[in-house]
């Protein structure tokens, strides 16, 4: 069992998967990924062992030799990783696992939790689009930031924010003239696949050499940004939306906390379990003292206060 000791976890896990349903289609749904995914993590799995876990051509899939020797070391290294882990959540110190998706900026969010809870250690984990799911689901990670769509059965979520779709064309090309084109603009254009953006990076290789233009999400296109490609608004494709999920079942004060932290709650909110508890006492003596300040008067319109900026749309152009 050691030459498997040193395959990663989820690997493992996928594995078992396959060798368990003996079916790359039924078991990529139940981890919900992309079948080509599942098939190249298996011949990944072959080429770094040096030999064939299941039977080459077999109709129904077959297991090899060494393929039930790996199936039967893989469970119990998957055993022993679950142990492991729960052993360092009981004994070591408190910590939140945070799961981001591809394009999730959480900075913001992770230096006001080590402010805020400098105590609870905060891991914050990359995930690839399509291990999202999984990740909350086998437990890798409490909570995870995921861009939808996702199967949200026995998920609790909280919509963030959506983005906006662009085209991402070469520097030269005529879209680049323009701010904002729609999906008639694009028409005759040659438009590569983008359904998996963990390949966002191959597809704009593809764009920069004029196999065709691709649509991603806004921070995607930032993400991979490069000198020879630009990007585009495109006002009528579909938006994709960004939520914090974590499983219902496994709520907790400390997923509760990050939801506030997420949500801009006050650090003394009461509707955080830290807020709950007795209030600080410098407001105790304060009000003993009677010198407490009480709360400005809400600003009324029309009251002599600054309007807000009214918010300037966009020039809407057509590419053609």
């Amino acid at each position: 069992m050691d030459r498997f000791s040193s395959i990663d976890v989820v690997r493992l896990r996928w594995f078992v998967a396959v060798a368990e349903e003996l079916h790359f289609a039924r078991a990529a749904k139940a981890l919900h990924i992309a079948r080509q995914r599942l098939s190249q993590t298996v011949i990944e799995l072959e080429a770094e062992l040096d030999t064939k876990l299941f039977v080459p051509g077999a109709s129904p899939t077959e297991l090899t030799e060494d393929g039930r020797e790996l199936l039967r070391a893989a469970r119990e290294l998957i055993v022993q990783a679950e142990a492991a882990a729960q052993e360092q959540s009981s004994d070591g110190p408190a910590a939140l696992r945070v799961g981001f998706a591809p394009g999730v900026t959480v900075s913001k969010w992770t230096r006001i939790w080590a402010d805020r809870f400098p105590e609870i250690r905060l891991e914050v984990i990359a995930l690839a689009a399509a291990d999202q799911e999984a990740a909350l689901r086998d437990g890798r990670v409490d909570m995870c930031f995921v861009r939808l769509p996702i199967d949200r059965d026995g998920l609790s979520a909280i919509p963030l924010y959506r983005e906006l779709p662009v085209v991402v064309v070469p520097k030269d090309h005529p879209i680049s003239l323009f701010t904002e084109v729609r999906l008639a603009d694009l028409a005759d254009e040659k438009m590569q696949d983008a359904s998996d953006i963990d390949e966002a990076a191959v597809l704009f290789e593809m764009v920069a050499a004029g196999v065709g233009q691709t649509i991603v999400p806004h921070s995607i296109a930032r993400l991979h940004a490069r000198r020879d490609l630009v990007y585009r608004t495109v006002t009528d494709a579909p938006d994709t939306e960004i939520v914090l999920a974590w499983p219902t079942s496994k709520s907790t004060d400390h997923t509760e906390e990050f939801v506030g932290v997420v949500r801009g709650r006050s650090e003394r909110s009461s509707r955080s379990p830290s807020g709950q508890g007795p209030a600080p006492r410098q407001a105790s003596a304060a009000k003993k003292s009677g010198t407490a300040k009480k709360p400005a008067a809400a600003r009324k319109p029309g009251s002599g206060g600054k309007p807000a900026a009214a918010k300037k749309k966009p020039m809407k152009r057509r590419g053609r």
